[in-house]
């Protein structure tokens, strides 16, 4: 169901602040709605955990909730001092994980 997308410099230079942009595709239910055609409520299932690490350290860490529209967008900003791999997990409520891996080269 889900799949993550993440765009990431190939390369920096030691010391700049790069700019990640994930995606992950995800129906994102609130647990709110009724199904139109049973009128039975929809089971909450969303993406409740994000993490990325840098070189093993977390560097962006996020808890969405409910509330989050479907096929949620994070970005956040990484300073990057040596070339290493950026590494980031996805989970959901049901138990489910994800991840993406990603290398940036430092110059």
């Amino acid at each position: 169901m889900a799949k993550p997308r993440v765009k990431v410099p190939k390369t920096a230079k030691a010391g700049d602040i790069v700019l990640i942009k994930t995606l992950i595709t995800h129906k994102m239910d609130t647990g709110l709605l009724k199904d139109k055609k049973t009128g039975e409520i929809i089971p909450q299932h969303i993406i409740n955990s994000f993490q990325a690490t840098y070189n093993g350290a977390t560097v962006f860490s996020a808890t969405p909730h409910a509330a989050i529209s479907a096929n949620p967008y994070i970005a956040f900003n990484v300073k990057v001092d040596k070339t290493g791999d950026l590494e980031m997990v996805w989970k959901d409520n049901k138990g489910k994980t994800w991840s993406a891996k990603k290398t940036i080269t430092v110059n």
